[in-house]
Parts: structure tokens; C-alpha cells; sequence
């Protein structure tokens, strides 16, 4: 992998001119482009860039003569998969908004987003019928499934062939292409409301920031990040935004994955840290199996330094972790392709974005290079609100800025890096510790595979430091004591070691902090 041997003072803020169009018109600019160019794989099914134009614009009609409206939400509970690209387009094709369900919800999960979203429509596979029986009160739901064994499913309407459209004027700022759920692991999920603009600004931003390697000839996109995440949703627009194929994974397995790679040879790949150690440790892979990767992305939570370093000897990628947040479409962050490489910095910010560090308490004294406190952002990709709920808006909305409930800090090169949440931090005896650092130090122990650490209550000092682990080799508690004892300080070793088979995740592979926090009480604590 390429490195820099000087740092790159940054500016927070880089300007570039973006488009002001909508979803659907990015799209059908694309196709225009590269109409006989692949756009989707998945599986045995492939589709061009102008089939799957027609597909979509097909289904639009089909829908359009179903009464759909424009501002209609749709609830779309699909996997990665050619069926969720062609709803997706169009949906917005009709002017309409696209609810981002999960399908592994359950129905109180699935209750919940329906009913808060009021989605009049909704698009899944048939076995979801019987979580939607479980739910009062749907009776105006019109569903549309993939699979139906009778009616009409997802490929009958397309199949019709229907081609009158309407016209279709989006107020881009204001038009809600997305509703992208999220706060989930804290609470109810809240609906953040994403523009067209703010989604189309979004790709655009993060393009211009590495476009030496998206101007490249033509890309191939692993999808494996799931869709139905904001991170999924727009790294597939982009895609197919600068004409390249979106190859549709409806699962990461590291083993699949691997057969895919090696079949399709795909250029591009975005994941969480716990996929780029599921890769690195699985036994099928082969030495030269990722050198394919021209880029590789990590967000969603930060990558543990070891990790970096192996993925460095595996692939001649660029790798760049980056930064973001549903409420920011997804990206706020990413690390230059120009400049000294700082391992473990989410960057700088993405064009059109200004960042700044501020006092935790307040939220409004901004912070001195070096010292720690929460990051707020402004920018196009910024959320129109929070869907209903006018009194969280306010709170995570503040004269334009967004505030991100992280903690980071800001060096002198204006690289910034993310030491943990607000609600993560642990404060012991009078110290606040952030679960990060600790992780870092910990997942550097050649026997350790993957690593949370999280606070629990202790009478005497508040709380306790615990690290959950899954090891790749045998280790006892000792063996982690010791490690962390000669690279931290004393206050921040962890007390309680658990180790565990496997680590609870969300559907992008992202660690469950607060689930672990949830188990500690329900075992009780040890002094």
C-alpha cells in the first residue's frame, strides 16, 4: 500500500461544486453513459445499466397505476439484491420515500417502523406476511412481495410492461428520499429524514474526495455492506453513479465472500472492522485472494491498529478508514489519498463539510488542538430532522451543526480521531476512560480476534472496566493483564475479563456495546 512520508495540513473545509439533481435523475444520467455496461450482479441474474432503467421505470408505472403517490412511503425489507435496486429507483422515480427496514426484524421491531414511519406501502419476500399478521392496525399496508405465490409479485409488475409515467417535480432540499432508522441500540429508533439532496451531495462529496481512484476504469463493488444501511444505500448509488457494478452479497460470510472475490474480481469494498478480521482469519483464504481491491473502506466503527496492518500485507489496496453517521447520510470523514498516513485517524472532512471539536458539557466552547471533547459537523449531507420528532431534532440540530454524540480529538495536521461515544465513556474513579484506546492496545495481543470493552457499575469506583474477548488462540486472564498493564495506565486495565465464543453484532457487523452492558447486569457484577 502506497504511504507519504510528509503530513498534509488540512483545511476543515473544501469546496466543490455539486449537482442539483435528484436521485432518479443521477441515475438515468448514468445509464446514459454506460447503458450496455453491467450494473448489478446477483448471483446468476446480471442486468445492464439500461435494462435495469427499464425495470425500474416499469415497476414506477406498475405502482403509479396502484395509486402510488408522490410522498408515499414505501417500507422496503429486502437484502442486497437486484430486487431492492430496481424498487429503490423506483420508488424515487415517483417522487415517493423509501423506508430502510431491516429483514431480520421481528414484529415488534418491524411494528414499530411501519407505524412511526406510516409507510402506505411495502415491498418484501412472502415469509414476511407472517410477522405483518402479528401486527394490528396495517389494514392500509399494500404489500408487494418478491416471491408471491399468487396476485401480483415484483416481477409480474415489471413483466407488464407498463410505460406511462408522470411527471415528477423533487424539491431536492426538502423532498425525503429516506427514511434511514437509527439509535436503535439505545432505544427506539428514530426516523432520519434524508433528503435528495442531502444523498446526491453525499456521493458526490466522498467521490471528489477519492477521485484519483474513482475515476479510474471501470469499478466492481463487493456489496456486502447491507442496503438497508445508510453506509450500503450509498455506496451503491455511487456505484452505479460512476458506471461501475454493484455486486450484490445478501449476507457477509467470510467464505462466500472469498468465492466471490475470486470469481468476480471486484475493485472496490467497504466494510466494517469485524469484516476485515472475519476475511483475514478465515481458513479458505488464499495469499493473493484481495489483491484485486484498488480501494478499501472501513467505517462504523474504528479500526483496531493490527488490523490495519495485516490488511496492509494482504492486498496492494488503498485503504482509507473514514467516518459517518446516519444522520449525515453516511459520510462526514474520510482519510486523504494525499499526505502522510496516520493509522487509526478517520481523516479529515469530506468537501463541503466543516467539523469542529466541542466541550461536552455545553456544546459550545470549541475545544484546543489535541484535547478530546464531541464532534460536531455541518454540511449538504446533514439530515432535514429526525421523522415526528421535532424535540430530538433540536437536540442533535443546533444552529446548522449536528452534533454526533462521538468523542474525538483533532491534531495539529487537522486529522481527526474518534476516542469513543459519549455514552460509552467510562468514567472510574474520578478518570474518563474511552473503550477505544483500550481496544487498540488489547486487539494488538497476537491471540486476540475480536475485542469490546465497555463500563459497569462498581460500588466503590462507579464503574469498572470489562473487555469481552474472542480469542484466536488459548489465553487466560493473566496473559490480558499483563499486556494492557505495560501499555496503559493503571486505571484503564481492564478489571473483568470475559472470554466469549462470539461477539453480539448488529446486521453490518458493528459490535454491540450496550447488549454486552445489557448481559453484565443480568449476571451480576464481581469486585
Amino acid at each position: 500500500m502506497g504511504q507519504y512520508d510528509e503530513p498534509v495540513t488540512m483545511k476543515d473545509e473544501c469546496i466543490v461544486e455539486l449537482p442539483e439533481q435528484s436521485i432518479f435523475d443521477v441515475f438515468e444520467k448514468s445509464t446514459r453513459k454506460h447503458a450496455s455496461h453491467t450494473a448489478v450482479i446477483d448471483g446468476e441474474k446480471q442486468v445492464t445499466f439500461s435494462e435495469l432503467k427499464d425495470a425500474s421505470e416499469y415497476l414506477a408505472a406498475a405502482l403509479y397505476h396502484k395509486d402510488f403517490q408522490k410522498g408515499d412511503r414505501l417500507a422496503l425489507m429486502l437484502p442486497n439484491s437486484l430486487e431492492y435496486i430496481t424498487t429503490f429507483f423506483a420508488v424515487h422515480r415517483l417522487g415517493g420515500t423509501i423506508v430502510q427496514v431491516n429483514p431480520m426484524y421481528q414484529p415488534q421491531e418491524l411494528e414499530h417502523i411501519l407505524k412511526d414511519s406510516e409507510a402506505a406501502w411495502f415491498v418484501g419476500y412472502e415469509k414476511e406476511k407472517e410477522k405483518l399478521k402479528k401486527i394490528d392496525g396495517l389494514q392500509y399496508l399494500e404489500a408487494i412481495y418478491v416471491d408471491a405465490s399468487s396476485g401480483d409479485s415484483l416481477d409480474h409488475l415489471i413483466r407488464r410492461k407498463i410505460k406511462d409515467l408522470p411527471d415528477i417535480d423533487i424539491d431536492l432540499k426538502e423532498d425525503v428520499a429516506v427514511f434511514q432508522y437509527t439509535g436503535g441500540t439505545t432505544g427506539l429508533p428514530k426516523g432520519a429524514m434524508l433528503t435528495h439532496s442531502n444523498i446526491v451531495s453525499n456521493i458526490h462529496q466522498t467521490y471528489h474526495h477519492i477521485e484519483e481512484i474513482y475515476s479510474q476504469s471501470h469499478h466492481k463493488l463487493l456489496g456486502t455492506a447491507p442496503m438497508y444501511h445508510a453506509m450500503g444505500m450509498t455506496n451503491m448509488f455511487l456505484c452505479l453513479t460512476i458506471g461501475g457494478t454493484y455486486i450484490a452479497v445478501e449476507r457477509f460470510k467470510a467464505h462466500t465472500a472469498i468465492e466471490i472475490i475470486r470469481k468476480h474480481q471486484p475493485t472496490l469494498f467497504l466494510g466494517s472492522p469485524t469484516m476485515y478480521i472475519a476475511l483475514l482469519n478465515d481458513e479458505t483464504l488464499q495469499q493473493d485472494d484481495l489483491r484485486c481491491f484498488k480501494l478499501c473502506v472501513c467505517g462504523s466503527a474504528p479500526m483496531p491498529n493490527e488490523v490495519i496492518k495485516q490488511f496492509d500485507q494482504a492486498t496492494d489496496a488503498l485503504f482509507t478508514e473514514g467516518y459517518g453517521l446516519s444522520e449525515a447520510t453516511t459520510s462526514t470523514h474520510r482519510n486523504p489519498t494525499k499526505g502522510k498516513k496516520k493509522v487509526g485517524s478517520v481523516g479529515v472532512p469530506i468537501p463541503n463539510t466543516k467539523a469542529k471539536i466541542v466541550d461536552v458539557e455545553t456544546g459550545k466552547t470549541e475545544m484546543p488542538i489535541g484535547e478530546s471533547g464531541e464532534l460536531i459537523v455541518k454540511g449538504p449531507q446533514v439530515m432535514k430532522g429526525y421523522w415526528n420528532n421535532p424535540e430530538e431534532t433540536e437536540n442533535a440540530k443546533r444552529n446548522g451543526w449536528l452534533y454526533t454524540g462521538d468523542i474525538a480529538v483533532k491534531d495539529e495536521d487537522g486529522y481527526y480521531f474518534i476516542v469513543g461515544r459519549k455514552k460509552d465513556m467510562i468514567i472510574a474513579g474520578g478518570y474518563n476512560i474511552y473503550p477505544a484506546e483500550i481496544e487498540n492496545v488489547i486487539y494488538e495481543h497476537p491471540a486476540v480476534q475480536e475485542a469490546c470493552v465497555f463500563g459497569v457499575p462498581d460500588p466503590y469506583r462507579g464503574e469498572t472496566v470489562k473487555v469481552a474477548i474472542v480469542e484466536k488462540e488459548p489465553m487466560t486472564e493473566e496473559d490480558i493483564t499483563n499486556w494492557c498493564a505495560e501499555r496503559l495506565a493503571k486505571y484503564k486495565v481492564p478489571k473483568i475479563i470475559e472470554f466469549r465464543g462470539e461477539l453480539p453484532k448488529t446486521t453490518v457487523g458493528k459490535i454491540l456495546r450496550r447488549q454486552l452492558v445489557e448481559e453484565a447486569k443480568t449476571q451480576g457484577y464481581r469486585m
